[in-house]
């Protein structure tokens, strides 16, 4: 499949649209799995789903094959889960004011959702003081690419590609043992 998934890919970002479908048909199942390690709840993450598959539509022609298009493909959902949580925090922040929950019962509350919303916001910490950690530590962490892909996906030497991660995983580990 990933030699199919790669030709269809290569054809795609030549121009031929008319294999479009089928390799966004393909990637869905690796798009969903990515999106969902960032936003706990269904509806959030097939939101993200949906926006992934039309950036890579749009996109595909920019892929220029230096690396794998599954990695490439995990940095689009990556960025796209991301973006979809910060329009969420974004929205949730301007209703606040209107619908205030009068207590939360500990008994419905997700703790795998809560996790990852802790991630998510460790994730943002880290992006605004150290952008350059994120995206090796996500591609990492959560999309297990290897090292050297990563440092291929990114552009980077591998040794920077392993210091950054490093120094991502102690900063994401600090803000999440804090409370």
């Amino acid at each position: 499949m990933n030699e199919e998934l790669e030709e269809l890919a290569a054809r795609a970002a030549g121009g031929d649209q008319t294999v479009l479908p089928r390799l966004l048909q393909a990637i869905r199942p690796q798009v969903q799995r990515r999106v969902a390690k960032f936003l706990p709840y269904r509806e959030d993450a097939e939101e993200a789903v949906q926006d992934t598959l039309l950036q890579v539509a749009n996109k595909v022609h920019t892929f220029k094959g230096t690396g794998s298009f599954a990695g490439w493909v995990t940095i689009v959902a990556t960025n796209q889960a991301r973006q979809t949580y910060r329009s969420l925090k974004r929205r949730s922040v301007e209703q606040s004011a209107e619908v205030l929950p009068e207590s939360v019962d500990p008994r419905t509350t997700s703790v795998i959702a809560g996790s990852r919303l802790d991630l998510l916001e460790a994730l943002e910490a880290l992006e605004s003081s150290h952008p350059q950690l994120v995206q090796p530590l996500v591609l990492r962490d959560l999309g297990a690419l290897s090292y050297a892909e990563i440092a291929d996906e990114l552009d980077v030497p591998l040794g920077t590609v392993k210091a950054r991660i490093h120094q991502a995983r102690k900063a994401v580990a600090e803000r999440l043992t804090v409370r």
